[in-house]
């Protein structure tokens, strides 16, 4: 059945819809990432301070405000609650796959464009991560939209074609900086570089359309950084290098971990794609498209991000999330071949594709095995914390055991198909198998999990809104209090004691202030029991609960 562009379009539509959208507020924001984010635009909320982005309402100098600014206007259509705190991502879900759908028919047919797409919505962590209320996904659009515009601008060197997409690349990473910080141009530049070195220095691009990027970047990137500057000076800009220099030398917040992670997250996290990208990586496929340099430009961004981000010290799941876009490419191009029978399975290769996917499906297995057999644990635990937590009323089900089954099946369907040469039949297993999997795995686990981690204390949070109360964590870093209590700022008396002459609040002087000062109201406390001693003896301080454990002291005005 040959269908036009406009019914791939519906699908894709339809599909990213379908997997994208429900059940965004099934689970409490995560800390940090999510809340953090989440309460940024809240605060822009209350202040309609759009200007500048603010953390428990102090300058935040960590990212630009662009998707601040998205997380607003969701805010103002659903409320400020957790689905709309992630629904930007969703959209921009939506829009990856009719993207990736028009640069796959642009380079050489809509069903290379629908099996780009589907490369995309049918993997894991690209799953997850259009259902999250990180910035990357919206970050990684930019990104890669400018590298696309800059490929073509190099395909069509010396003609208008050139200087039009060159002025696109430029809007492009401007608004990827706008998003997340100059990263963005970092990635771009490098990944030019490299391609640069590999065409020997021939040149590839116009001084003028050079010129034409760089000035619509600028464009962009000045109408905040420019007001912003011109109102309050640099402090961004020392303060987002010293943050960028903290990432690449030490394990930031603790995230340390071996210079392979980010190898493996992909490899395991990206199943199936980059098991069946895997042959296109490390050879050219027979497969063609319009650009004989697209593939080039696909490993060049892809080994990009694995490198850099594998240097950077500081080491978390989503920093890599920039190499989907590019293997999903490659996936679609091998996947293009095994469909045209050009590409026979040897069987350590189809045992390697089992093995690849294998992991996320045993873990999926051992998430709800462990939660069914959790008294087992707790006495093999050794941090009274991490006990208490798992005491939390948290039910699992036999039923549970679903997604696990259904990803391993549809693996072992796969690799079976893929045995015997049937491409088709195998890839279909794949895809279909991850998808149904994650989709019901994303129903509920993240709420189950959230139960034992951090449920107890965003309660006790919701149930102080409204209240003119203080609220504050005690020993251990979250921003849930200021989201799920819905903080309205600084009281006259906290700027009084805590407020120094340029303007910052410092939160080590607040919180002495609020367990010894002379406060005006009650101040509530959450701390983990295994520090709750500590400020038992405090006087005034009296405990008022305990739960999963947290333990929740008062402290009353005198």
């Amino acid at each position: 059945m040959n269908l036009q562009a406009s019914h791939y379009r519906i699908i894709l539509f339809l599909i990213g819809a379908a997997l994208f959208l429900p059940f965004l507020g099934a689970a409490p924001l995560f800390d940090w990432d999510e809340i953090n984010f989440a309460e940024s635009a809240r605060e822009m909320l209350v202040t309609r301070n759009y200007s500048r982005v603010q953390i428990n309402f102090q300058p935040f100098w960590e990212k630009p405000p662009l998707f601040f600014w998205m997380q607003v206007l969701s805010m103002k259509v659903f409320g400020i609650n957790e689905y709309a705190a992630r629904f930007p991502n969703a959209v921009f879900g939506i829009l990856t796959l009719l993207t990736l759908f028009e640069m796959g028919r642009n380079l050489r047919s809509e069903r290379f464009g629908f099996l780009w797409a589907l490369c995309m919505a049918g993997s894991f962590l690209p799953l997850v991560y259009f259902k999250s209320g990180i910035i990357d996904p919206v970050f990684n659009y930019f990104i890669f939209t400018s590298i696309w515009f800059i490929s073509r601008a190099v395909r069509h060197y010396g003609t208008k074609t050139a200087t039009r997409q060159s002025l696109y690349a430029g809007l492009c990473i401007g608004l990827a900086i706008l998003t997340k910080g100059p990263v963005g141009l970092v990635l771009a530049c490098l990944t030019f570089g490299v391609f640069w070195t590999f065409k020997r220095f021939k040149p590839v691009v116009s001084f003028k359309n050079l010129l034409l990027f760089t000035v619509s970047a600028l464009f962009v990137t000045l109408a905040w950084f420019g007001p912003e500057t011109y109102q309050h000076g640099t402090w961004f800009f020392n303060e987002f290098i010293t943050y960028q220099i903290r990432l690449f030398s030490t394990p930031d917040a603790g995230h340390a971990q071996p210079i392979y992670y980010h190898f493996v997250v992909v490899l395991l996290g990206c199943f199936p794609m980059s098991a069946l990208a895997l042959k296109g990586l490390f050879r050219r496929p027979q497969f063609r498209v319009d650009d004989p340099d697209f593939l080039l430009w696909m490993k060049i961004l892809l080994w990009v991000v694995l490198i850099l981000f594998s240097i950077v010290t500081t080491k978390i799941v989503h920093y890599s999330s920039m190499a989907y876009l590019p293997l999903s490419a490659i996936a679609a191009m091998s996947i293009e071949e095994y469909l045209r029978g050009r590409q026979a399975w040897k069987f350590w290769q189809v045992i390697g594709v089992f093995f690849i996917g294998f992991p996320i499906g045993l873990v999926m297995l051992a998430i709800p095995y462990v939660g069914l057999n959790i008294q087992q644990l707790v006495p093999l635990m050794k941090d009274p914390f991490a006990v208490q937590n798992l005491q939390a009323d948290v039910h699992w089900s036999i039923l549970d055991l679903l997604p696990g089954l259904i990803w391993i099946i549809g693996t072992l369907v796969g690799a079976y198909w893929l045995w015997k040469g049937t491409n088709r039949t195998a890839i279909v297993s794949f895809f279909t198998g991850t998808v149904l999997a994650t989709a019901i795995f994303l129903m509920t686990f993240p709420k189950r999990i959230a139960g034992y981690t951090q449920q107890a204390a965003v309660e006790f949070y919701q149930g102080l809104q409204g209240k003119d109360v203080y609220v504050e964590t005690l020993h251990f870093k979250s921003f849930a209090q200021y989201f799920y209590t819905r903080k309205q700022g600084f009281s006259a008396l906290e700027t009084a004691n805590c407020k120094d002459a340029t303007g910052y609040y410092h939160i080590d002087a607040l919180r002495e202030w609020y367990l010894h000062g002379a406060i005006d109201k009650p101040v509530y406390f959450v701390v983990k029991c295994v520090h709750a001693n500590e400020y038992l003896n405090v006087p005034g301080i009296e405990k008022v609960g305990e739960k999963n454990g947290f333990v929740f002291l008062l402290r009353k005005p005198n």
